[in-house]
């Protein structure tokens, strides 16, 4: 896939673009029933709620083959390779659930800034994708962007490790305000099947899903070869220390395997 000059002035103004239904139901419903087995698992990379339900996993790609082909896919890197005009590695990779009733918030934060400070990567050349493994609604929690707000660095933060079962660098409130004032405040939604594509320095949150719907997202965080990451401070499947290349599979990779296992 290759982004449009419009495409590209665009993500240059909000930081973010964004696919409705990119991806089959097929893809989609596939990759969601491998998520729920991989939420299953007692692995270190299986990350949990406080009362227990699962919160994220960690590099799904290293231990399961959907998720694995996921992560070549060339509608989620050649994107990403023009935006950094470059060869990409996968920094980290997480399939973030939202349950029912018990998903938990994402405060204010920018990625990079987690990766600036506890992972030593130089610049903020990296990226962040998401893929919608159910339907994301205004109702189950989903991803909350300031616009424009990748224009402003990094921006002020603190070290929150009491919030929610993850540690993470929290936007203080001031400055959420502000950047809201600036450049507004939208939740992108759609159908399983959705990507998008957001800067690394886009300011972003996302709310408690108290809904009786799933949310599952997955994010592919990947980063230009060069600018890879210098300081080893949390576990590997964290933060990636394996900077080859990506090769883009064929389009057909995922739903080749999405049908092989009906």
């Amino acid at each position: 896939m290759q982004l449009s000059p419009e495409q590209l002035a665009q993500f240059d103004k909000e930081g973010y673009l964004f696919f409705p239904e990119l991806f089959s139901v097929e893809e989609a419903a596939f990759l969601k029933a491998e998520a729920e087995k991989i939420y299953q698992l007692e692995r270190a990379e299986v990350w949990r709620e406080k009362n227990g339900v699962a919160r994220t996993a960690f590099a799904a790609h290293t231990y399961n083959e959907g998720f694995k082909r996921l992560g070549a896919h060339p509608d989620l890197i050649r994107p990403v390779q023009q935006l950094l005009d470059g060869d990409v590695y996968m920094h980290q990779y997480k399939v973030n659930a939202k349950a029912p009733f018990d998903g938990s918030v994402w405060q204010w934060h920018q990625d990079y800034g987690t990766w600036h400070r506890q992972d030593g990567m130089p610049t903020p050349r990296a990226m962040n994708i998401g893929v919608f493994l159910d339907d994301v609604t205004a109702a189950n929690g989903p991803l909350i962007f300031l616009p424009g707000s990748h224009k402003h660095g990094v921006v002020n933060a603190k070290y929150d490790i009491e919030t929610t079962g993850y540690p993470l660098w929290e936007c203080d409130r001031a400055t959420v305000a502000a950047l809201a004032k600036a450049g507004g405040c939208v939740a992108p939604t759609g159908k399983a099947g959705s990507m998008i594509v957001f800067s690394s320095l886009l300011v972003h949150a996302s709310p408690p899903n108290i809904s009786p719907l799933d949310r599952t997202i997955v994010y592919l965080s990947l980063c230009e070869t060069s600018n890879h990451i210098t300081e080893f401070n949390r576990p590997e499947w964290i933060a990636h220390r394996d900077f080859t290349a990506i090769q883009p599979l064929a389009k057909d990779c995922l739903i080749k395997l999405a049908q092989s296992k009906d």
